[in-house]
């Protein structure tokens, strides 16, 4: 049966997932990047990328874990670009270049239109201005069986959660203190939402919990 989930999402000690002041320099916040450390060194991250070798271990099988069995992608507008209201052209075609790590179809959370296109290696954007329920069900169909991916950023994996939508939460806590951007956890009551934490890693580089819906 298909699932709902969040993997590898970084997130500092005191609960933020993205620095503030999101821009081209920045992508991830001011102070963002260094949420993912634990993530860029290894294999499974490389080669998303294009880039051969990286490092094996704990982080890797967190890693690995987070790309195994996805058909689709949901995520919001900002982890699209950092382009706000109305899409002024098509050009942004987002962060990646022109072959994004998906090789799916990817399914942006948006307000505003705008048609669909495909990239090198099979990743095609969706642009859906109808809610997270609408994406769900257009990434559920999408995804044929297999899973879908919430990638972020904060805002929509907050939606997903106050619905109680999300089966399965991977988060890569990182040993670093941001002080400010967006706060996964602040005002939800995950135990009254029917989660649950059922794993903890740790290594140098983050503390991996994984929180299930009970």
């Amino acid at each position: 049966m298909s699932k709902l989930r969040v993997n590898a999402f970084s997130l500092s000690l005191d609960g933020y997932g993205a620095g503030p002041d999101q821009d081209l320099q920045n992508p991830l916040g001011v102070g963002g990047e260094a949420l993912h450390k634990w993530a860029f060194s290894t294999r499974t991250f490389r080669k998303m990328f294009g880039e051969e070798g990286g490092a094996t271990g704990t982080d890797e099988d967190f890693a690995a874990r987070s790309m195994e069995n996805l058909g689709a992608w949901i995520l919001g507008r900002n982890m699209f670009g950092p382009i706000r209201d109305e899409w002024p052209d098509d050009s942004w075609k987002g962060w990646w270049g022109n072959n994004p790590p998906y090789h799916v179809p990817v399914f942006v959370l948006t307000h505003h239109k705008r048609a669909s296109f495909t990239m090198e290696g099979g990743t095609t954007f969706h642009f859906v201005t109808d809610g997270i329920h609408s994406a769900l069900e257009q990434a559920k169909a999408a995804a044929d069986g297999k899973d879908v991916r919430v990638g972020g950023g904060v805002a929509t994996i907050r939606q997903y959660l106050q619905e109680k939508l999300i089966d399965e939460m991977h988060l890569a806590i990182a040993p670093v203190l941001l002080g400010a951007g967006e706060n996964l956890f602040a005002g939800l009551d995950m135990p009254k939402l029917g989660y649950l934490c059922s794993e903890q890693v740790a290594t140098p580089l983050a503390t991996h919990v994984v929180i299930k819906r009970a």
